[in-house]
């Protein structure tokens, strides 16, 4: 059996889906749990969590005759490390076009003349 890997951007990109995984983000909830709190319907509560899951940023587990959905860490930090690395590219691109401005504008200034 192969397991299809969802992005789990694309995974997020859902506002439903979102909601869905806030709820599981404050703690371990069964698909009652969440159906109950979202004005999202059960089976649809569980395709959002198949799709959280096929993206690995929930796990499931069995207790008793419920199964509690918690996040995966792992997929957390994943997205996380993602977010970063666009941060810093853009504080780096930020500071690079501050230097080369303040650069351009001390020139000018010193030269004695406005362009």
């Amino acid at each position: 059996m192969s397991v299809t890997t969802v992005d789990p951007w694309y995974a997020l990109g859902d506002p439903t889906r979102r909601r869905v995984f806030a709820h599981v983000a404050r703690g371990p909830r069964s698909v009652t749990e969440i159906a109950q709190e979202l004005p999202v319907s059960r089976p649809a509560v569980s395709q959002h969590l198949r799709v959280l899951l096929e993206a690995r940023l929930v796990d499931v587990r069995q207790e008793g005759r419920q199964r509690l959905y918690q996040v995966r860490s792992e997929g957390l930090e994943r997205l996380r490390d993602e977010l970063e690395s666009y941060w810093t590219q853009t504080l780096t691109t930020f500071k690079e076009l501050a230097e080369r401005d303040y650069q351009a504008t001390a020139t000018t200034t010193r030269g004695g003349h406005v362009p």
